[in-house]
């Protein structure tokens, strides 16, 4: 690669990490640099794994700094989204990219007039967090990580309402647990883009450069700022992952 490319991947990079970190859908960003960089999108969608893993655990470390939240009440959420992400990883090139797109972009519409109408729900969260999910909890955790595991750009917006909504957190401790989360189970679907050989290793490490230090950012942000900064950030990046989903540019 030449320094321009690097250059580029890195800031890229960046502007991935720190929107992942805060509300999701980096992936975004990164997915169509590196099939426009050449790689094949099956290859790209392996590469870009090895950042969102990097990433992560800059995220995880950085929100654990600042006591935002415990290993535990992440665990139990990211067993089922693991099982998920497994088969989603497995399943990546059998779906109507087309229909998924549209459907992805209707539910991230809807979530963006939930959050615009419901914003003390998601400031405030529950009084009490159960320490163990439920049934219900379970089965949208699993299908969040199938979805992940397909494709993870947006897979965010779906952990952050599972999270807020379905589990009662409020919006900061629901990003780092989001993050924890991602962390857990991109490992595993990395491991299935390694096996069918679907990943490049130096792209993907120059492009997690970014990603660490704009999750590292975001992560001191979000604690500062609180869950008001965080919903706005929410709201601004739904309304522009749902354009893209629809393809208005």
């Amino acid at each position: 690669m030449e320094w321009t490319q690097i250059i580029l991947i890195i800031g890229i990079g960046f502007f991935a990490g720190f929107i992942n970190t805060l509300a999701g859908s980096g992936s975004l960003l990164t997915l169509p640099l590196l099939i426009f960089m050449g790689l094949p999108a099956n290859v790209a969608n392996g590469t870009n794994r090895i950042a969102i893993l990097l990433q992560n655990v800059v995220g995880v470390s950085s929100f654990k700094h600042q006591k935002v939240f415990d290993f535990k009440e992440g665990i139990w959420l990211a067993l089922p989204a693991v099982v998920g992400s497994v088969i989603g990883a497995q399943l990546a090139v059998n779906i109507n990219e087309t229909m998924m797109k549209n459907i992805i972009g209707g539910l991230l519409i809807f979530m963006f007039f939930f959050l615009l109408l419901k914003p003390t729900r998601w400031l405030n969260g529950a009084e009490n967090i159960q320490s163990k999910p439920n049934i219900l909890q379970i089965i949208i955790f699993f299908v969040i990580g199938l979805y992940g595991g397909f494709i993870q750009a947006g897979v965010g917006f779906f952990l952050l309402a599972g999270l807020v909504l379905g589990s009662g957190f409020d919006l900061v401790k629901a990003n780092a647990v989001k993050v924890f989360i991602v962390l857990i189970y991109t490992a595993f679907a990395l491991m299935v883009f390694i096996i069918n050989k679907q990943v490049n290793y130096t792209v993907g490490f120059v492009l997690a450069i970014g990603n660490m230090l704009g999750a590292f950012v975001a992560a001191r942000y979000a604690v500062r700022l609180g869950a008001k900064f965080v919903r706005i950030i929410l709201l601004v990046t739904l309304v522009v992952a749902s354009a893209k989903m629809f393809g208005v540019f």
